[in-house]
């Protein structure tokens, strides 16, 4: 099934909503499918003739706000394409492992282009989301990933919150990062998606997941109830030592300053997200200029449970949507999907526990 009809499928749907951007979106992704289509068709002509490859077929960068459905028609493409070599991910696990895959191949004389090589045997098509760079060495390092993939004949699709010149705003050393953006412009197509309705906002059924009123009791009550074989004290996250209020088979209750605090980054999470498929949090504080760096991991926090469908229940000082004191673009991503996991639909997701690598074999 083509991008088109598979759309025409989700539109034919009950209660799904087809709108302009969407449609113009996916016109793009299926002139990218069809390109891969036929690459794939003539690179195995090719190659069993003994010829050339063909050209690589350009990727595809979406950007626009918050709850577009990017991710949405993301995963539509992704399914859509029959690929062997494929990866979708997100971005932050992406770089996650990345560091983690460096730091493997550090006997080489250049890990990141013996990672690049890996990647490429393992992956013709790499799917992003959510790309944003916030951490200087996710920034220096990405520039040189990136054109080593387009070398070695990796297509990428990715989505953004942000155009390509919008990346990294304000970052230090931000003009070292300056040709990796005019690289995804020169090898990329790049597609605004402009809607403006926030599909995770509408027609949200609230479930008592967050609670900002007696939330400890009611948390503690629910929690005896989903979990077995309770447990307190710490958890070992890699090197790392995190105390819990309550630990269980698959589920797990930390205080915020306990998670947020300190010095955990995304690869914390992940693991942590891929070993329990419920996380309660108590006392998430509102977000200000004075625990900026806390905000900071709670953004990787729920950027990463989001994408692995872990369940969250949370006791909050202010509701949700009152969470960040200045209103920026991170705070609106993270406050659509906070609104999004409080929902049937999401809480229904089943849980992405499987830990996967950048080059995994795949069938």
């Amino acid at each position: 099934m083509s991008p088109r009809a598979w759309y025409r499928e989700a539109c034919d749907k009950a209660g799904f909503v087809c709108d302009a951007a969407q449609t113009a979106a996916i016109e793009e992704l299926e002139a990218l499918w069809i390109q891969l289509i036929d690459f794939k068709r003539k690179r195995n002509q090719f190659l069993g003739r003994g010829l050339l490859s063909p050209n690589v077929p350009k990727g595809l960068y979406i950007w626009g706000g918050v709850g577009r459905g990017k991710t949405f028609l993301m995963d539509g493409f992704y399914h859509c394409l029959p690929y062997r070599r494929k990866r979708r991910i997100h971005f932050h696990n992406f770089m996650t492992e990345v560091h983690h895959e460096m730091k493997r191949l550090s006997s080489e004389s250049d890990p990141l282009m013996a990672l690049a090589d890996n990647i490429a045997r393992s992956t013709r098509l790499l799917c992003l989301d959510e790309l944003h760079v916030d951490d200087i060495a996710d920034a220096m390092i990405l520039g040189r990933l990136l054109n080593a993939l387009f070398k070695r004949g990796v297509v990428l699709l990715t989505t953004s919150n942000y155009a390509p010149d919008g990346l990294y705003p304000n970052g230090l050393q931000r003009q070292n990062f300056l040709p990796a953006i005019e690289l995804l412009k020169q090898e990329l197509k790049v597609l605004h998606f402009d809607g403006n309705k926030d599909y995770r906002m509408l027609h949200m059924v609230r479930d008592p997941v967050f609670m900002i009123s007696d939330a400890a009791s009611q948390m503690e009550s629910l929690f005896k109830r989903l979990a077995v074989g309770i447990e307190v004290g710490f958890i070992e996250v890699g090197s790392a030592r995190i105390p819990v209020r309550r630990a269980a088979r698959e589920i797990v209750w930390f205080d915020f300053k306990a998670l947020c605090g300190g010095n955990h980054d995304q690869s914390d999470y992940l693991a942590i997200a891929h070993r329990y498929h419920t996380v309660f949090l108590s006392d998430v504080p509102r977000m200000t200029a004075d625990n900026a760096s806390q905000a900071r991991r709670f953004t990787w926090l729920i950027d990463v449970l989001y994408d692995n469908h872990v369940k969250l229940v949370a006791g909050f000082e202010v509701l949700p949507e009152n969470l960040y004191e200045a209103e920026h673009s991170e705070s609106r991503r993270i406050t659509s999907r906070l609104t999004e996991m409080q929902t049937h639909r999401y809480l229904g997701l089943p849980h992405q526990s499987h830990g996967v690598t950048l080059t995994e074999p795949r069938c």
